[in-house]
């Protein structure tokens, strides 16, 4: 007679929430590249209507970075190892769709332009629209699902000395995020490139997301719960630095905007990085007390 499965540790992870993020993974990859290929060769391709194409080609460039770690969200077994990058997710979603119904009149299909940036403009309101429903239809199944017993796992604490910078981390870019999205005339005026309405409230809407994600895995205080957001962070931090040293020229370096970005784009990169480190070694030192605490340790590594 078999003896019946252990339950679950924690929520079972939706297969919507899977399925949707690899479909965002893949539309972002397609979609991002666009606009950050199109803006380093000095072309504004966005949806509405830009003074300069870096702020398009920087969307593009998150769009691009977080796709890879959105394609291996299927390996988390639980919905707590996963939030801390789906989560974010939502916020990039429904804050898009906001901005785009918002500065509807920016729209290239409004404006008029290249027939290419206006059907691109054309497609983008349907498709954010869908993904942003979606992402929130996703959201709502996954906490139908049934609660699992509290994980067994060793967790990994984030290091005491990392915490406060943690947090420091996450508020600079909660807050640049929320000023953007919610007082873009103000605050647009200290990006360090000349950026619209839109631009400011579209990269406000990725800012609020990183910072949420920080402060996310900072409240989860398990490193293996955050793997996927530390997956993506550093990759983010490299695309976007790329794309600004591709448009140099555009941005005034002077400025303490300028500075204060590179300052939480190699704060991303660094928690990324460290926190990747510190699993690695978390995995290598799990003591022996079973093949399941080793292997959920060391999963996804």
């Amino acid at each position: 007679m078999s003896t019946p499965a252990p339950p679950a540790s924690g929520r079972a992870l939706s297969s919507a929430v899977v399925v949707l993020s690899t479909v965002v993974a893949v539309v972002g990859l397609g979609t991002g590249s666009l606009l950050a290929v199109a803006g380093l060769a000095g072309y504004a391709a966005g949806a509405w209507v830009s003074p300069d194409p870096l702020s398009p080609a920087l969307i593009g460039a998150a769009m691009v970075g977080v796709a890879p770690a959105l394609l291996t969200l299927g390996r988390a077994r639980t919905w707590e190892e996963a939030r801390s990058l789906y989560l974010p997710l939502v916020v990039v979603m429904v804050g898009l769709l906001a901005v785009t119904l918002l500065n509807a009149g920016a729209l290239r299909v409004a404006r008029g332009g290249p027939l290419f940036l206006v059907l691109f403009s054309l497609g983008w309101v349907p498709v954010v629209a869908a993904l942003a429903l979606a992402s929130l239809g996703c959201l709502a199944a996954q906490y139908r699902a049934p609660a699992g017993e509290p994980s067994r796992t060793v967790p990994v604490p984030v290091p005491g000395w990392s915490r406060p910078l943690l947090a420091v981390l996450g508020s600079g870019w909660l807050g640049i995020g929320a000023g953007l999205l919610f007082l873009p005339g103000f605050w647009g005026a200290f990006v360090p490139w000349t950026v619209s309405r839109a631009d400011a409230q579209g990269l406000g809407v990725w800012a609020l997301a990183l910072g949420a994600g920080v402060l996310a895995s900072l409240a989860e205080d398990d490193l293996t719960r955050s793997r996927p957001a530390l997956r993506a962070v550093p990759v983010v931090a490299l695309v976007c630095g790329i794309v600004l040293a591709g448009r140099a020229p555009a941005v005034d370096w002077g400025s303490g905007g300028a500075v204060s970005l590179l300052a939480l784009l190699g704060g991303l990169l660094v928690t990324g990085a460290t926190g990747q480190l510190l699993l690695g070694r978390a995995g290598r030192s799990v003591p022996g007390e079973g093949a399941e605490t080793r292997g959920a340790a060391g999963a996804g590594a």
